[in-house]
């Protein structure tokens, strides 16, 4: 007797115990039962309007898909793993409860592009709640931004200090990551958005079914026009995992992103620098050392980057040289999607709060704000605006700080004379620009460290935030 398979009419012999053991995916894409259940739905309500479904017929496969939906979301119902995959689960509970009714849903359709709709629709969902974590992590800066107005630190190159900037200029540059990590998700749905259902295996179907109207209760619009997004090539529709590839390299650069922000705190943190200090509530201690109180949270958020990276090569793998058009090695599509999708969304949750409740030591700071002569540039372009070329500027102010460096001596503690030995042409005005607070405040142009500059892009953004709801459109279907 073969055991009750979709597919099982070719066949006489059961499949082996091992096989369904081997082939099962539903351990890990029952987390799609109500994408498929939405696309189900919709796929039902088109059937019963252009005549292959009744509507008694689609208000019954409607209401047993909506008591399924429950059971699962209980916990009550019951995964085989010989029934493959989340799909054929829901397919089978609908067909235990409706009999041939149950067997009409899968009309003008196949696993292939429902897969791949259930995908878009998860993929889709996904992208927001991302966003909306980012949008709340931007939230986070703007407001450390108001907390830390007046700090100042030495912002480094090669991890050498190199000039002063305003701890609100270091804030807001994560502000500008994150909003290209937004804008690339954004651009990113408007690919996913694009309705594969109607597909069939690969060549489509021969009933006459309505696709744009799947896609309308679908939400596969365009935003703008409001015309249905529909895939144009069905070969095309139900191999095609770019979109999946796409998300998952804007997840790698959005954990590049949160990688680079931990690595600056933990180093910040650290007794050497001292210019931050972690709440203990997101630190750990040590086994044997009575002291320690470890970054872990940041050193994990560092560490989960590599993670990611690690779900974008397996999907680049994946999909080297696959023929067209279905292949079930897109069963394999799934655990890195998912995988990078929990593992972004939890390094946001926990980088948020981090980043609000974390504190600047401004006093420790401060104290030692004025060694590496982070004036150094500020005084090479006051010469240059005296009539120095460049060059020369810089050789000059080169000496300088040798000088100064041999005298254990700031350049702001020098003397004018004692500056004038190596660069004549400077006269009382130069000491507008030495010193970590006057070398902020000489900057002018735009986009720079300059506090009034800071300040006008402080207000942008709290505009910004406060205005939007999302960046991305909104879901139109039912």
């Amino acid at each position: 007797m073969v055991s009750w398979k979709a597919w099982a009419g070719v066949f006489t012999q059961a499949t082996d115990p091992r096989v369904e053991e081997f082939t099962e995916s539903v351990s890990f894409d029952r987390r799609l039962f109500a994408e498929d259940i939405r696309g189900s739905i919709a796929h039902a309500q088109m059937l019963a309007k252009v005549g292959l479904l009744s509507q008694q017929e689609c208000q019954q496969i409607e209401q047993a898909l909506h008591e399924i939906e429950e059971e699962i979301r209980s916990g009550r119902f019951l995964f085989r793993p010989e029934l493959e995959d989340i799909h054929m689960h829901i397919e089978r509970a609908l067909t235990d409860r409706l009999g041939d009714v149950g067997r009409k849903l899968h009309t003008a359709r196949s696993r292939n592009d429902q897969v791949a709709t259930t995908m878009r629709l998860w993929v889709r969902e996904s992208i927001e709640q991302i966003d909306g974590l980012l949008r709340h992590l931007q939230e986070a800066f703007v407001e450390r931004c108001e907390r830390d107005e007046q700090v100042i630190l030495p912002g480094y190159t090669h991890l050498r200090r190199a000039q002063p900037v305003l701890a609100a200029h270091y804030w807001l540059c994560y502000c500008e990551k994150f909003q290209r990590d937004r804008d690339r998700l954004s651009d990113c749905r408007r690919r996913v958005n694009v309705l594969p259902l109607g597909s069939a295996a690969l060549a489509g179907t021969t009933l006459a079914i309505d696709r744009d109207e799947v896609a309308c209760r679908l939400g596969f619009v365009d935003p703008q026009t409001g015309q249905p997004q529909v895939s144009a090539n069905s070969l095309d529709a139900v191999s095609d995992r770019d979109f999946l590839l796409e998300f998952v390299f804007d997840l790698v650069l959005i954990a590049e992103h949160l990688s680079t922000w931990a690595e600056d705190w933990i180093l910040w943190s650290s007794q050497e620098f001292g210019f931050l200090k972690l709440p203990e509530a997101f630190c750990t201690g040590s086994s044997i050392m009575p002291q320690k109180r470890n970054p872990d949270v940041l050193e994990l958020i560092r560490a989960k980057t590599a993670r990611v990276i690690g779900d974008l090569q397996a999907l680049l793998v994946l999909i080297k040289a696959l023929p067209l058009a279905y292949n079930r090695d897109l069963q394999e599509d799934k655990p890195p999607v998912f995988d990078a999708v929990d593992t972004v969304r939890a390094c946001l949750e926990i980088a948020i709060p981090l980043i609000q409740e974390a504190e600047l030591d401004a006093g420790a700071i401060s104290e030692r704000l004025e060694q590496g002569y982070l004036d150094a540039t500020g005084l090479m372009e006051y010469l240059i605006g005296r009539g120095l070329p460049q060059r020369t500027a810089h050789e000059r102010v080169g000496r300088l700080v040798r000088r100064a460096m041999e005298m254990g001596l700031p350049l702001g503690s020098l003397s004018l004379e004692q500056i004038q030995e190596i660069c004549p042409e400077a006269d009382q005005g130069v000491f507008q620009v030495l010193g970590a607070q006057r070398a902020v405040s000489a900057m002018q142009s735009y986009g720079s460290t300059s506090p009034a500059e800071v300040r006008r892009q402080i207000e942008l953004w709290k505009t910004r935030l406060a205005a939007e709801t999302t960046c991305l459109p909104s879901d139109t279907g039912q």
